[in-house]
């Protein structure tokens, strides 16, 4: 295919820009920025600049990003967009909404459309739209004018710290966000968040993206049962792992325990990947006081190929 042709051709520029990003990246680690943020970020980078999802936010964000070097983004995503622009073609990652059965190294791209369906869906009943894990999210600088709700950003300080100094030199106007910095696995965030101003007793969404397999299994239940607390109605959009990329022998999962390990951002938590995982979630949800009320399998989710993870929304149930 003519894409793939001429993105070897330009590839020594790709493994030039790509060293330098590295290097940034691990530059910025040493902030206590999660290095894992930066992911999704491109992702959605990405998607706008290859015209599939727009989202103006995302695309000046990157650029202004502490750790990506500028002639490093522009030597690792040129040549693609460039091959892009002459043939017309998307690669698989990048089309939106995601096409197809989600393998692990896509999972980041897939679950986009996941959680802008849920957005689309839950946001119009609510008041207010809570980000748990925000890191570089930019759903709320992309919202209507005219949506009456309140928005608020929960993560780790140095993360939070960093985003908001990007978005003012990005030029992006963040104003209808309201940022609460809190440490999941220390520091109790609804308490926190109910300091700067979120009602408790008002419908909510929470969009939990990324986060799970990165806290202790007492962190995820914690966040899950002070999620149910909150109004009847409040929905949860999350992905999760299963234990089958902490027990699994593959390359892929072995090397990719070791890169998040070396990165200081350690995989820890999975849902019984016992078949029908989705039965085994369910049953964490409600022993935590939730209701599964949509769910995506990823993986073949037999007795010989165990699901890997899956996407989710839960709702607080109505109290009897």
């Amino acid at each position: 295919m003519a894409f793939y042709v001429l993105c070897t051709v330009m590839s020594p520029l790709f493994l030039i820009g790509y060293i330098m990003w590295i290097g940034g990246t691990l530059s910025s680690g040493r902030s206590g920025v999660s290095g894992t943020a930066q992911g999704p970020l491109s992702a959605r980078y990405s998607e706008h600049n290859f015209g599939t999802r727009p989202d103006e936010a995302a695309d000046r964000l990157l650029r202004a990003l502490p750790g990506v070097p500028g002639p490093a983004l522009f030597l690792t995503t040129a040549p693609v967009f460039l091959a892009h622009r002459l043939t017309g073609y998307v690669p698989r990652a990048f089309r939106y909404p995601y096409e197809g059965k989600v393998s692990p190294q896509y999972e980041a791209s897939a679950r986009i459309g996941f959680f802008d369906a849920a957005l689309e869906r839950y946001l119009p009943d609510v008041t207010q739209f809570v980000i748990l894990g925000a890191g570089f999210d930019t759903r709320a600088y992309g919202l209507a004018n005219d949506l009456r709700v309140r928005v608020f950003e929960v993560d780790t300080l140095p993360t939070q710290t960093v985003k908001r100094k990007t978005l003012e030199k990005a030029g992006i106007d963040s104003g209808r966000v309201t940022f609460v910095p809190a440490d999941f696995e220390e520091e109790d965030w609804l308490d926190r968040l109910t300091a700067a101003g979120f009602a408790p007793d008002e419908r909510t969404l929470f969009l939990w993206e990324g986060v799970t397999m990165y806290l202790d299994r007492a962190a995820v239940e914690d966040t899950l049962r002070k999620i149910a607390s909150t109004a009847a109605g409040s929905v949860v959009a999350f992905d999760y792992f299963t234990s089958e990329p902490f027990e699994s022998s593959s390359f892929y999962w072995r090397y990719g325990r070791a890169a998040t390990s070396a990165a200081g951002e350690e995989l820890k938590f999975g849902v019984d990947s016992t078949p029908p995982s989705r039965d085994r979630l369910a049953e964490l949800l409600r022993s935590c006081g939730l209701s599964l009320t949509e769910q995506q399998t990823l993986g073949e989710d037999t007795q010989k190929r165990r699901a890997w993870g899956g996407f989710a929304i839960a709702a607080v149930e109505k109290a009897a």
